[in-house]
Order: C-alpha cells, then sequence, then structure tokens
C-alpha cells in the first residue's frame, strides 16, 4: 500500500490531518508531510483522508 500526493493540487488545508493525524501532518511551512508507513491498521483512516481531500490530491495505490 502506498499513499500517493499530488502536490500541484494539495492546498495544504488539512483535511487529511483532521482525519488521519497518525499519518499525515502539516507543518509550520504549509507542506503536507507523510509520517507514519501506511499499514493495514491504518487503512481505513487514510481511506477516509484520501476521501475527504477536497482537491482529490490523495491517493492510495496497492
Amino acid at each position: 500500500m502506498k499513499i500517493v500526493v499530488d502536490f500541484d493540487l494539495c492546498e495544504a488545508n488539512g483535511m487529511c490531518e483532521a482525519v488521519a493525524p497518525d499519518v499525515f501532518e502539516i507543518d509550520d511551512d504549509d507542506n503536507l508531510n507523510i509520517i507514519a508507513e501506511p499499514t493495514p491498521e491504518l487503512r481505513d483512516s487514510i481511506e477516509q483522508a484520501v476521501h475527504s481531500c477536497p482537491k482529490a490530491a490523495l491517493s492510495l495505490e496497492d
């Protein structure tokens, strides 16, 4: 499983961080960082974050 971020679309609005704070983090410079490896235990929250992104900048590959 791999998280893919289209940084051209990402606005760093923090929806992904709000849904999955153990996986995503917006730093002080408004950059999105993936702070955890996507594990099967985190899959549900990662999928929710992908679906909550208003710019569709996130995707999940198996």
